[in-house]
């Protein structure tokens, strides 16, 4: 899961490189189809010798839903929300999913864990905001905020159904299918944009995030959360999302984009520190 956020802070390192160059919608569909093209070619050798025997093909569609549901809400929740406000929203994913994980999984939350979230989720505001008092008693809930809370909600459902509904698939079949059910869900909302693109006018820069969102934080975050989701609790495995904010800075040391405030490091020390308080846990 620290990899995992690592892959997903770069997403956002390389996508603000990519500005309007491209609908959202447009890159979600592509991304997604360069995922199950990966991931189809790496499940192909498990799917000819029967090993996939597509039980209850639903499920993947309801796990491909959280994602792309996620994606596009996010990038419609944009439109009228700012980065920031939508940043504080998501510190709520790790909680959401702790509530999702009792009811479907059974899985209770101790008193460790629960002060490891709480510090986490304060250490990502404080990066987030900058230490910035004034910002954060300046945030509001908008219509934007409230569509991305929605998207929100199913991203947080996403590792207690894998862990719900997971059969004995290996574990690409099972993420190249729950790809394809993104796919599905994601299409007829980006078709009209997919015509209309002029491709043409599209940089190769903008194909090299494409082909970043496709393989590092798609095909492999899936792979890495499907792993750690039927090894720990779903809220432990959200939990590592508070590191977001603390990877970002480093991507952007790493792109030459600045160095991070005195502020943000002490932001990035306290998610550290709820790491470490989850990390010893084993409740």
């Amino acid at each position: 899961m620290m990899c995992f956020a690592a892959l997903v802070a770069g997403s956002f390192s390389f996508g603000a490189l990519i500005g309007d160059q491209l609908s959202p919608l447009v890159v979600t569909a592509f991304r997604f189809v360069l995922t199950a093209a990966l991931l189809g070619a790496l499940a192909w050798p498990a799917v000819r010798r029967g090993d996939w025997r597509f039980q209850t093909p639903w499920r993947y569609v309801v796990l491909g839903a959280s994602p792309a549901l996620y994606f596009m809400l996010m990038f419609e929740a944009l439109k009228t929300a700012s980065p920031v406000s939508l940043s504080v929203l998501f510190t709520l994913t790790p909680l959401v999913t702790g509530v999702f994980g009792y009811i479907l999984l059974g899985q209770n939350v101790s008193r460790r864990v629960l002060l490891a979230l709480l510090i986490g989720g304060f250490g990502a505001v404080w990066v987030i905001f900058r230490g910035d008092l004034g910002q954060l008693l300046a945030f509001h809930i908008g219509r934007g905020e409230l569509v991305f809370l929605i998207g929100m909600v199913c991203y947080a459902l996403y590792a207690p159904l894998v862990r719900k509904l997971k059969r004995d698939e290996p574990q690409v079949v099972f993420t190249f299918a729950i790809t394809l059910g993104a796919l599905l869900v994601t299409l007829p909302f980006a078709a009209r944009d997919i015509i209309l693109t002029e491709y043409r006018a599209v940089g190769m820069q903008v194909w090299f995030v494409v082909g970043y969102l496709a393989v590092f934080a798609s095909a492999a975050t899936f792979s890495l959360i499907q792993f750690a989701t039927l090894r720990l609790p779903s809220v432990k495995v959200m939990a590592h999302t508070y590191l977001i904010p603390s990877w970002v800075i480093v991507w952007q040391l790493v792109l030459g984009r600045g160095a991070p405030l005195a502020s943000e490091m002490v932001g990035a020390a306290l998610t550290v520190i709820a790491l470490g308080l989850l990390l010893k846990s084993q409740d």
